[in-house]
C-alpha cells in the first residue's frame, strides 16, 4: 500500500497494534524508514491527531508525517530500536541504575505533559520506545488534554487493565495523578520483574487496584520503595506530582546509604507498610467523606514516617536526652530545660475550617504541632511553636505535608509568650491565610516536607533545640523571620 501524505510513503509488514490503530513498517521515497499507524476513523478517534506536536516535550516519539487516507487517519513516527516490553523480555527485571534511567527518562515526559496539561492515560513498556539512546513515550492514542471534559467519547474506562489508577475503574475523569500511578506499576516491575497487580481477570484487575496492597518491594532501596509506594496511593491528590517524581528519582543515591541517611531511610519502611494497609481499606466509591478519609490515612502514614525520621536523627545526635513517646506518632525530646515536641495528629474537621459563608482557600486534612519550649525569660519569651498541615495549600487537589506559622498583626498590640506559634485549622487561622489584615498573620512561608528530604527541616529544628538547651533561644529579631508571601494559595 502507498500513501501519498507530506512525503510519500510505502508501507510494509505490520509490526504491531497500539491504542486505536495498527502499526507497520514504512518507507518513503528516499529510503528514509519509519513506523505507520493506521486509525480508523471511528468516533473519538481524532483524539489522537491532537498530538501530532508536542514540540518541547522530552523524550516523545515524534510524529514526523501525517494525514488521512481513505477511512484512516495516518501517522508517521521514527522507527524505534526496540520497546521498554521487548527489553524486559529480553533482560527480566532491571538492575537499579538501570531502572532509574528509564523510570528519569519517563518522568521528564510526564512532567512536560503536566505543564502542557495532557494526561497520556496509557503508560505502560509497549508505549515506551528506544529512540536515539532515550527511552520515549508513544501511542497517544486515548490521551487527553486533562480540561478536555465536555467531549462525548472520553474514553474514561480505556488503558491497560494491570496499569489503570484506581479512579479510572470507577469511571471518574483522568488526569495527571492517573499516568502516576501507572507510572509506579511501570517502576514496581523494572526493580521486581513482576507487576504489583497480576490479574488475571478483568474483576481481578479491578478488585486489586481497587482494594489490594502491593507486595512489598525487594530489589529497591528505600528512598525508591517510597517514591513508588507514594504512586501507588489509592487516592489520586494524594499521589506526588510529575515534577516531583523527577527530583526524586535524581536523589537516589548509586550506593547504600550509612549513619544518619541510612537510619532515616529505614524508618521509613514502617510508614510503607502502613500506608499499604491503609490503601488496601480504601473505599470503592468516591465520596466527599471516603476522599477524605482515603487522604487522612495518607497523611497518616507520611506523618509516621515523619514523626520516626525526625525522632531517629535527632536520639542519634543527642543519646542521652530524655525521650518520651505520645499516641498516634507523637514525642518529646528534652535536653535540660529545653523540651521539644511534636504533637499528635489531629483530623481537621472541614465544618470547622471551611463555612458556607467563610470559604476557605485551600483544603486541609490533617494537622499537628512542632513546638520548643524553654523557661520564660525575662521578657516572658518560652519558645515557638509551628504548624504542620496536610493540606492543598500550593496546588489545588496536590495534598503534601506543609511547615508554617503565625503572629500576632499589628492590628492587636499583644506580646506572645510563643513567637512565632502554631495554630490548628479552623476560623482564626482561616483569616490569617484570607485577604486583609486580620487578627493574626502567617509568618513562615509554606514550606513543603519532601518525605525522603527532611534534613533543611530536621537540622533547624536541632539547631534550635541546641540553642535552647544552651540557654540561647531567644525572641527572633524580626518577624516574619521568612517572607511568606506567595507561599500558599488564596
Amino acid at each position: 500500500m502507498r500513501l501519498a501524505l507530506n512525503k510519500e510513503w510505502t508501507v510494509g509488514a505490520p509490526i504491531g497494534d497500539g491504542g486505536f490503530g495498527a502499526v507497520f513498517e514504512a518507507e518513503n521515497t528516499v529510503g528514509e524508514k519509519a513506523a505507520v499507524k493506521l486509525v480508523p476513523k471511528a468516533p473519538g478517534t481524532e483524539r489522537e491527531m491532537l498530538f501530532t506536536n508536542l514540540e518541547g516535550v522530552r523524550n516523545v516519539v515524534p510524529v514526523i508525517d501525517s494525514g488521512e487516507h481513505e477511512d484512516q487517519w495516518v501517522l508517521v513516527m521514527p522507527r524505534a530500536e526496540k520497546s521498554l516490553r521487548d527489553h524486559l523480555e529480553e533482560h527480566g527485571r532491571l538492575p537499579l541504575d538501570e531502572a532509574v534511567v528509564v523510570l528519569t527518562d519517563v518522568a521528564e515526559t510526564l512532567a512536560d505533559l503536566k505543564d502542557r496539561e495532557i494526561v497520556h492515560r496509557d503508560l505502560k513498556p509497549e508505549n515506551i520506545l528506544l529512540l536515539d539512546g532515550r527511552w520515549c513515550l508513544a501511542d497517544f492514542g486515548i490521551a487527553r488534554y486533562a480540561e478536555a471534559t465536555t467531549a462525548l467519547h472520553t474514553y474514561k474506562g480505556a488503558g491497560s487493565l494491570p496499569y489503570m489508577a484506581p479512579e479510572v475503574w470507577k469511571y471518574q475523569r483522568a488526569t495527571g495523578a492517573t499516568d502516576i500511578y501507572a507510572f509506579g506499576i511501570l517502576a514496581y516491575e523494572l526493580l521486581e520483574g513482576t507487576r504489583p497487580f497480576t490479574g488475571p481477570a478483568e474483576h481481578d484487575y479491578q478488585e486489586q487496584h481497587l482494594h489490594g496492597t502491593p507486595p512489598p518491594l525487594t530489589a529497591a532501596p528505600p528512598l525508591l520503595v517510597a517514591l513508588i509506594m507514594e504512586c501507588l496511593y489509592k487516592a489520586p491528590q494524594a499521589r506526588p506530582a510529575a515534577g516531583n517524581v523527577l527530583a526524586r528519582l535524581q536523589q537516589i543515591p548509586a550506593a547504600a546509604l550509612s549513619g544518619g541517611l541510612a537510619a532515616l531511610a529505614a524508618a521509613n519502611q514502617g510508614a510503607v507498610a502502613r500506608q499499604a494497609e491503609a490503601d488496601r481499606r480504601a473505599s470503592a466509591h468516591a465520596t466527599e467523606s471516603e476522599r477524605r478519609k482515603a487522604l487522612f490515612e495518607a497523611a497518616t502514614a507520611s506523618f509516621s514516617f515523619i514523626a520516626d525520621a525526625f525522632l531517629t536523627t535527632l536520639t542519634t545526635a543527642a543519646p542521652s536526652a530524655e525521650v518520651r513517646k505520645g499516641n498516634q506518632g507523637g514525642w518529646t525530646v528534652r535536653i535540660d530545660d529545653a523540651q521539644l515536641t511534636l504533637s499528635r495528629l489531629m483530623e481537621t474537621v472541614p465544618e470547622i475550617w471551611r463555612t458556607t459563608s467563610t470559604p476557605a482557600p485551600f483544603d486541609v486534612i490533617a494537622s499537628a504541632t512542632l513546638s520548643l519550649k524553654v523557661p520564660a525569660d525575662r521578657y516572658g519569651y518560652e519558645g515557638r511553636s509551628h504548624s504542620l498541615w496536610y493540606a492543598d495549600a500550593q496546588a489545588e487537589g496536590q495534598y503534601q505535608w506543609f511547615e508554617t506559622a503565625f503572629m500576632n498583626s499589628a492590628l492587636r498590640a499583644v506580646a506572645g509568650t510563643m513567637e512565632p506559634f502554631a495554630l490548628d485549622p479552623h476560623h482564626e487561622s482561616r483569616a490569617a491565610v484570607g485577604p486583609g489584615m486580620n487578627m493574626h498573620q502567617v509568618a513562615w512561608p509554606f514550606t513543603p516536607l519532601v518525605l525522603g528530604d527532611l534534613d533543611e527541616l530536621i537540622n533547624r529544628w536541632a539547631a534550635w533545640l541546641a540553642q535552647a538547651a544552651d540557654g540561647g533561644l531567644a525572641h527572633p529579631g524580626h518577624m516574619p523571620e521568612r517572607d511568606p508571601q506567595g507561599s500558599w494559595r488564596r
